[in-house]
């Protein structure tokens, strides 16, 4: 009874789901291009405007939120505090946690020396813009408040100079940009990855970007590189100019600025001191490369390299080896590791909410009709106090005609309420004159007071009358904006940290490379990419080659220690090496497995190996859908000893096989359905892009492939002119079988 009766209420309670069920359960058709438009878009957009991209102002969402916060917390002029403190009120403007606000702090910092002129003055641990691997303290340990050019950060911000918004839960305003009083999107570093689009602004010193600005303001025409020679970045080292690159960084915003380290030599210790280096790099990164060189057995003039940073400065010493000289040693560490690093340019800013990849002149053309806008905010703000204050003290004015009747209405009005509409109608004046003159003192309602301050009517008219002058001068407005501009440049212009070398010609020569040395070898490879670099008189002594099971020869062939390697892959790569790069083997090993030696992906093979010679001649893609391209040997010719070559040939059908040619000759293509062809390599273009798609050489039936190519020498057939084509594509005639002896493809030499 008892359980009958639980079942019966726990039915009573049952509550019908059947159709929640049915709509979890529907599904409903959506366009992609729908989705991508409806949900992805306003995130993307979201990246875009409101996090990754600097604005004109320089700044992001991030750091403007932060700095509002220190400055209405009074960090300009007071003493500093705790980090934890400042970051708890940014969460007011910033919802991101606590991890994310100190780490945009940490970019702020003197401390940290990522920028040259920090906006925060710290003090304690705030990491090392030069190191990979120093840790800032936690934000419970450290102290900040704002640093002294804040003040042009944030001058005349109360004065209507900005727009200012709701934060995001509506409780307080925040500024939508900062108006700063010089080009700080230059001075200060930025970068930033959105959806879709990058930004990567270097610093420039302040000195030289407030002359820039000053100079095309004046000279539209102005040569920026007269007095922008280059970027200055916070951890120094030296700039080696490049006119051209530089002024096509200067108009398009785009290119690469080439970076090294400052060094000396140290007699009494024979040793090296690195105290500069790329601001693109990190000490970390410089020596896990050296000590990696060191290893392969690359550099062999090291005996020893340490860290010796400390709170002098970064310092890196590089103890040498008796007889070593430092200049060449240097210039091979400039060649092989980030001790020279390009730093890579991106300036894109947002200007009115769209992003917009711009040159200096652009940008300080926009920051000077930005800062005009903010200016005549300014001076309507100031106009407007003006005028209210003059409005009062006309009303004070009339007060002054007869002191005697003021007094006797308020004393005679009866209600409070009536004494300012009573002043109103007995000395002409509106409601805010009449307030004013009924909040006055009983003190102050003498002749001497209300001289005073009617006084001061003149001078307030003299002044508005100035303002509306300049409001109404552009030429006036540009003089008062390049006031501005000279007094920041005076006050905080510090010298330069990046020196600009010019005669990089002399500093950029190479080194002589160690000679290598040449002697005869003979290279065998086998079907699964192990290859073997045996002397000959290594292979006299041996016996037979050993192969891994299954596995066998390729190809073998006479060569020298200095020929270079082209190996082609199946993700459409080629891999260049020297055969100096492998170990001499011999016949009773397997040899180098060359995805490994050569660092290929994981699951890539081999898919033909080539040996170029002088790269005179040409190479020969023959595709699944029966096509083939023509590519010159010199596509693949690069300067450096070892090299991955991305998009080494079409990716549109997958590669049969590759024919290596010192001239043209003929070849042979064979087909899945027992067809051949002997084609004419001249009837094929060279293509300039190793991409190419090339041509047609066969046409194909239905279900039909192409199966492999050789050289006509190579492929047996006896009876040529049945095969032969004199035009493409061609149709090829069914193999006969005198003409198909079986033959092992081997890769092409």
């Amino acid at each position: 009874m008892a359980r009958k009766k639980k079942d019966t209420e726990l039915n009573k309670n049952k509550v019908d789901t059947s159709g929640v069920v049915g709509l979890v359960g529907s599904t409903t058709e959506q366009a992609i291009t729908e989705t991508l438009e409806i949900n992805y878009m306003p995130y993307a957009m979201s990246v875009i405007v409101s996090r990754a991209i600097p604005e004109i102002d320089g700044f992001k969402p991030s750091h403007r939120k932060l700095l509002y916060t220190m400055y209405k917390m009074g960090l300009l002029t007071g003493a500093r505090v705790k980090s934890s403190n400042i970051v708890g009120q940014t969460m007011k403007l910033n919802p991101h946690g606590d991890a994310a606000i100190y780490e945009t702090m940490v970019r702020l910092t003197k401390g940290n020396e990522t920028l040259l002129h920090p906006f925060v003055d710290s003090k304690g641990n705030f990491g090392k813009v030069y190191s990979r691997d120093m840790a800032y303290a936690a934000h419970r340990y450290t102290e900040a408040k704002l640093d002294g050019i804040c003040g042009e950060i944030f001058r005349d911000i109360d004065s209507d100079t900005v727009d200012m918004v709701d934060n995001f839960d509506s409780t307080m305003k925040e500024p939508t940009l900062l108006p700063t009083t010089f080009p700080n999107v230059l001075v200060s570093a930025n970068q930033g990855i959105a959806v879709g689009m990058a930004s990567n602004i270097c610093s420039f010193n302040l000195k030289e970007v407030c002359d820039t600005a000053i100079a095309l303001m004046q000279n539209p025409e102005h040569d920026i590189l007269e007095t922008l020679p280059g970027p200055d970045f916070s951890t120094g080292g030296q700039l080696l100019f490049d006119e051209a690159a530089t002024r096509e960084i200067y108009t398009t915003g785009r290119g690469s600025f080439k970076l090294r380290a400052k060094w000396r030599y140290v007699k009494e210790g024979n040793l090296i001191e690195v105290y500069e280096i790329p601001y693109s790099t990190a000490t970390e990164v410089i020596m896990d490369k050296v000590a990696e060189l060191i290893k392969a057995g690359k550099i062999k003039e090291i005996s020893d390299m340490r860290d010796e940073t400390d709170l002098g400065g970064l310092k890196l010493a590089i103890d040498l080896k008796r007889g070593v000289d430092p200049e060449k040693l240097m210039q091979k560490l400039f060649r092989m590791t980030t001790l020279q690093d390009s730093f890579a340019c991106n300036f894109n800013i947002l200007i009115a909410g769209m992003p917009r990849v711009m040159g200096i002149g652009e940008i300080l053309d926009e920051w000077t009709a930005w800062r005009t806008e903010c200016v005549k905010r300014r001076l309507y703000f100031q106009i407007q106090k003006k005028e209210d204050r003059l409005h009062l003290l006309k009303g004070l004015e009339r007060i002054l005609l007869d002191i005697d009747k003021a007094i006797a209405i308020i004393r005679e009005t009866e209600l409070e309420s009536e004494v300012v509409p009573n002043l109103m109608i007995g000395f002409g004046i509106d409601e805010i004159q009449a307030n004013y003159v009924a909040e006055i003192k009983l003190r102050n309602i003498n002749k001497e007071y209300i001289l005073k301050q009617t006084r001061a009517t003149s001078e307030l008219e003299r002044e508005i009358a100035e303002l509306r002058d300049i409001l109404n001068s552009s030429r006036k407005l540009k003089k008062l904006i390049i006031d501005e501009l000279k007094k920041v440049s005076e006050k905080f212009g510090k010298p330069r940290k990046t020196e600009i070398v010019y005669e990089t010609a002399q500093i950029e020569a190479e080194a002589e490379e160690e000679p290598v040395p040449d002697y005869p070898v003979t290279v065998f490879v086998s079907k699964e990419g192990y290859l073997k670099k045996i002397t000959a008189q290594s292979l006299r002594m041996s016996g037979e080659q050993k192969f891994k099971e299954g596995d066998s020869l390729a190809f073998s062939r006479e060569t020298s220690n200095r020929a270079e390697l082209l190996v082609f892959t199946d993700k459409f790569q080629c891999y260049k090496s020297r055969l100096s790069d492998f170990e001499d083997g011999k016949a009773s090993l397997l040899g180098d497995y060359l995805p490994t030696k050569l660092g290929m992906e994981q699951g890539e093979t081999v898919t033909q190996v080539v040996l170029p010679g002088d790269y005179k001649g040409f190479v020969l893609f023959f595709f699944e859908n029966g096509k083939a391209a023509k590519i010159p040997l010199s596509s693949y010719e690069t300067k450096t000893n070892r090299r991955k070559l991305t998009g080494a040939y079409s990716d549109k059908s997958p590669l049969k096989t590759v024919l290596a040619m010192d001239a043209d000759g003929q070849a042979v293509v064979y087909t899945t359905d027992n067809r051949a062809a002997v084609i004419s390599t001249a009837l094929l273009s060279p293509k300039t892009s190793r991409s190419s798609q090339g041509v047609a050489v066969i046409s194909l039936k239905k279900k039909a492939a192409l199966s492999h190519a050789v050289r006509m020498e190579d492929s047996g057939i006896t009876n040529l002119s049945r095969y032969r084509s004199r035009t493409l594509p061609t149709a090829g005639s069914v193999l006969k079988e005198e003409d198909s002896p079986e033959k092992q493809i081997s890769f092409e030499v």
